[in-house]
């Protein structure tokens, strides 16, 4: 039987490496049950549905996939998220729009497909933003326009739903991810620069999710301690 504080069963996107693969590691490991949502196969066993969000309406019915096996999900943690830096005329438009398209509207799909369940549940949405969602850069206008969306959708979406779903917007610095793996040279971070453990991030979110009804933790920003894109 779930713990008290538990975190019930938690949606989980891109939560096959990254910050994704480190929150399905922490919802298991406080014995609560972990599905992802990605499209590649997720490593340590964890439940998935393999669907690219840069299709929402394939993210939306990968949502139902879920919810068909699953009436007790009481977690949406939106985690998945891509970039492609360069300036805005070097970046292909096809590009362009795929970053969005992933880190906004893939978010918005599976929030809006999961919020009957995750309100008959008195569930909880982590959304998950970015430092260079408060503070925009060059080379990095596409990636900046989808955080400052999550910004936006939600806080709507908390303010949409007080009362009813809980809503925590996660705005994390930089990890030590895959994330930065394909990227030029001049895009990467130095090799001695200080990013944050995935594994650390995701607790944040699982105290987000264990947060007791009525409670809201509605922002948190979790750094390094030397984060050069925060303060904005």
């Amino acid at each position: 039987m779930q713990p008290p504080d538990g975190p019930g069963t938690v949606i989980v996107t891109g939560g096959a490496s990254g910050l994704g693969a480190a929150t399905a590691r922490a919802v298991r490991d406080a014995r609560g049950t972990a599905i992802v949502l990605d499209r590649n196969e997720p490593e340590d066993g964890f439940e998935r549905v393999l669907v690219d969000l840069a299709f929402p309406r394939q993210a939306e019915q990968a949502v139902a996939n879920v919810l068909d096996r699953h009436a007790d999900v009481r977690g949406v943690v939106t985690a998945a998220a891509i970039d492609v830096p360069g300036r805005l005329d070097d970046v292909a438009g096809d590009t362009w729009d795929r970053i969005v398209t992933i880190n906004l509207l893939g978010t918005a799909a599976v929030v809006r497909a999961a919020l009957p369940v995750l309100e008959r549940n008195a569930g909880r949405v982590v959304t998950v933003a970015s430092t260079l969602a408060h503070k925009a850069v060059s080379d990095a206008t596409a990636y900046c326009a989808s955080k400052f969306g999550v910004i936006g959708f939600s806080r709507a979406l908390a303010d949409e739903t007080a009362g009813r779903v809980g809503v925590t917007m996660l705005s994390p610095g930089g990890m030590a991810t895959h994330f930065f793996d394909a990227r030029d040279e001049r895009y990467k971070p130095p090799p001695d620069a200080s990013l944050n453990d995935p594994a650390h991030v995701a607790q944040a979110i699982l105290f987000a999710l264990r947060q007791p009804a009525g409670c809201e933790l509605r922002e948190l920003v979790i750094t390094p301690a030397v984060e050069s894109s925060w303060p904005p």
